[in-house]
């Protein structure tokens, strides 16, 4: 079946321009739309970056918690801690008592020695001076005693009797080894300690040395310590001197048995006499046995006071006219530690030294004093070996 139908071109051309507006107003949103999806995918290209930006930024992050310390570590408190580095921090203390030595050498009077005081050393010198004097002074004495009591012996016998005396040989002379009791003997027994601080009681024996290092023509004792081997001729002359001692003790003895055998044969008040002047005697003679008998010797040790006093004799004699230095010395070792994460342990040295002294006649009189103080300079030690001077390790 065939439809013709009469298209009418005067009202088809009214809605052409209509179609045409209509696609004119299509193409700018399909442009539109196009520009959208090409700014989704360059944000979508960023997006990606950023991500991959942070998780290249959490695998550094990973990387540097693996080289610190866990995470319960606190942080570092700033305290230092030089115990593991034992005596390091004295290095610079030691350099410093050295330089001090220096000083002081410098500064004594030309032309005289000096001798170190020491209160042990000092108080043996006198305990053997004491010693010494005491052994002439016992003999000296018992010499007049016994010439006292024979001239009382002499009064006290009958007329014409002739009291045979006894002879020297039966009588014991006083045992050299016995317990000691005389008080001057005693003072080689008192004991005199000395305490060090900061560098221990090693520091006035290390300046001791330090001077002896530095000027040993100028120092002629250091007063603690070796006091030399024992000088046998005035060991002898000491041992002379208590036998002849013991001899007047010996004869004292006799002539007191002689007043005893007076004593058993008198009556009334010439024994009463007797008996006091025998008492006496008797108690003169204690007393001489009592320091006998605490100088042992007997003995060639550090137990004989005699031995002890022959040693410091000998010591006495080679100080003689030297000036007395009393001098004390503190030192400070100080070791500081910086410690980081990333750098390990920086380690510095430091020393701090002061000394006093007061330089005396043998009298007494004082001729100078003085304080004198150092502090070092702090020497940075690199722990491998490093970075201080070959002069620092060695200790020229």
């Amino acid at each position: 079946m065939v439809f013709n139908r009469r298209i009418d071109y005067p009202r088809a051309l009214l809605f052409f321009p209509v179609l045409v507006f209509c696609l004119l107003l299509a193409f700018p949103a399909a442009g539109a739309h196009a520009q959208s999806a090409t700014v989704l995918a360059e944000l979508r290209t960023r997006q990606l970056e950023a991500e991959a930006r942070q998780a290249l930024a959490e695998a550094e992050r990973a990387e540097l918690l693996a080289r610190l310390p866990p995470a319960q570590s606190k942080p570092l408190t700033g305290s230092i801690d030089t115990r593991q580095f034992g005596a390091a921090g004295l290095v610079r203390a030691f350099d410093l008592a050295r330089e001090l030595a220096a000083t002081l050498c410098a500064r004594l009077p030309a032309g005289r020695s000096a001798a170190l005081y020491d209160p042990a050393t000092s108080q043996g010198m006198v305990a053997a001076r004491s010693v010494d004097s005491a052994l002439t002074r016992f003999s000296n004495d018992m010499a007049e005693r016994n010439k006292a009591l024979q001239r009382y012996l002499d009064t006290q016998r009958p007329p014409g009797s002739g009291a045979a005396a006894l002879p020297l040989a039966v009588l014991t002379i006083v045992p050299a080894t016995v317990r000691a009791g005389a008080d001057i003997a005693a003072l080689l027994r008192s004991d005199v300690s000395a305490t060090g601080i900061g560098y221990g009681e090693g520091a006035r024996s290390l300046f001791a040395s330090a001077l002896a290092q530095t000027c040993p023509e100028r120092i002629s004792g250091l007063g603690a310590g070796y006091l030399g081997e024992l000088d046998w001729a005035r060991y002898e002359k000491l041992l002379g001197r208590l036998n002849a001692l013991a001899v007047h003790r010996a004869a004292y003895a006799q002539r007191i048995a002689e007043l005893q055998v007076l004593l058993d044969a008198a009556k009334g008040e010439q024994k009463k006499e007797m008996a006091a002047v025998s008492q006496a005697a008797l108690a003169q003679l204690k007393v001489v046995d009592a320091f006998v008998d605490s100088l042992k010797a007997g003995e060639a040790s550090d137990r004989s006071p005699l031995f002890n006093a022959a040693r410091f004799l000998g010591y006495s004699e080679r100080t003689a006219g030297s000036l007395v230095l009393d001098a004390e010395l503190r030192l400070e070792g100080m070791s500081i530690v910086k410690e980081n994460l990333f750098t390990g342990q920086q380690l510095r040295l430091s020393g701090v030294a002061f000394l006093w002294y007061r330089l005396h006649e043998p009298d007494g009189r004082l001729l100078a004093a003085e304080t004198l103080r150092r502090i070092s300079r702090p020497v940075e030690v690199d722990l491998r070996g490093e970075g201080a001077p070959d002069s620092f390790w060695s200790g020229q």
